[in-house]
């Protein structure tokens, strides 16, 4: 077996573990085939389905459900993250699964370490700013737990994003060499010279 199709197969075999691995991640998620087993989603179940904008994975309805996931998510609303997703994937037009699955960030066990330290970033930034002091105690922690989700769920969306976009530049990296490994491959069983590399 050639140089060649030896590195062709170890690409096509790390493309296949990654896709079995995204498989494995958005198995319990969403999507427009399980859409009626969700207790919220299924009562939309039938308008979901004709929305093809909630289950599009393009850049123009992930990015929204990214930002909007990771703020929800870090917002002192649990229990009703879930529908409030679903409302802001129809408003936005973002990714459904994108969205539900950030909701998942918070959890029983995450919740109370999340909660305290927006509240910790929240208090910080109040006391810096002055911008959320509240007239009452209550009301300056209920403004700081709601300040510090915004701005942690904003930094981890930006993370997130700048991850997911290294992760595309490598895929579409990864797709080019491979292009490259089909034409010298076929080259190579013409008997004629592979192309340069790229």
């Amino acid at each position: 077996m050639s140089l060649v199709r030896e590195e062709l197969d170890r690409h096509h075999r790390t493309l296949k573990q990654r896709r079995g691995w995204l498989r494995k991640l958005l198995r319990p998620l969403p999507r427009r085939a399980n859409v009626a087993r969700y207790p919220v989603i299924k009562w939309f179940a039938g308008m979901a389905r004709r929305l093809p904008f909630l289950w599009s994975f393009r850049k123009q309805h992930v990015l929204p459900a990214l930002y909007l996931g990771c703020v929800l998510s870090l917002l002192p609303v649990y229990g009703i993250q879930f529908g409030l997703a679903l409302v802001f994937a129809l408003l936005v037009r973002g990714n459904i699964t994108v969205l539900m699955g950030l909701q998942l960030i918070t959890n029983p066990f995450t919740a109370v370490p999340a909660y305290i330290l927006t509240y910790k970033v929240g208090m910080y930034l109040i006391a810096i700013t002055g911008i959320g002091h509240g007239m009452s105690v209550w009301g300056t922690r209920a403004n700081a737990l709601v300040i510090g989700g915004i701005v942690l769920g904003v930094l981890l969306a930006v993370l997130i994003h700048v991850v997911w976009l290294f992760a595309a530049w490598e895929g579409r990296r990864i797709r080019a060499r491979v292009h490259y490994l089909r034409e010298a491959l076929a080259a190579e069983a013409a008997g004629q010279q592979p192309p340069p590399k790229p």
